[in-house]
């Protein structure tokens, strides 16, 4: 799944349930590979991501190439929705949504931690 790029300046969305909310399973996860993606539309990385034993090794097209390199990406924690249905893009099957907010010109930005934090760990 690429990473989406909303509008900076978008209004909120509609109030959820907190219930609602808690179906969106967010984990953190180590990048372990990053590497070119040439067959997407827009440019992006196919990332190779660790959320340790309970959820395993995932893939993730992610539209992040403006801020990072392959080599910034692997070894890197990250964000990701880990329960939504995989999507197939082009020849590649992104299975987690891999998470960041548009920098002012709209390009991605991930989202991480500011303190070590076990992969696996889930979003509250």
């Amino acid at each position: 799944m690429s990473v989406a790029v909303a509008v900076a300046a978008s209004p909120a969305a509609d109030r959820i349930a907190f219930d609602d909310f808690m179906k969106v399973d967010i984990r953190i996860g180590q990048v372990v590979r990053a590497e070119a993606f040439p067959e997407a539309r827009k440019p992006a990385y196919k990332l190779t991501i660790d959320f340790g034993d309970a959820i395993g090794v995932k893939r993730s097209s992610a539209q992040i190439t403006r801020h990072y390199t392959p080599d910034q990406l692997e070894g890197r924690k990250v964000a990701a929705v880990v329960n939504f249905a995989p999507r197939q893009i082009g020849p590649f099957l992104s299975e987690v949504l891999t998470l960041g907010f548009p920098d002012a010109d709209g390009e991605v930005v991930l989202v991480g931690v500011d303190r070590e934090a076990p992969v696996g760990g889930r979003l509250f």
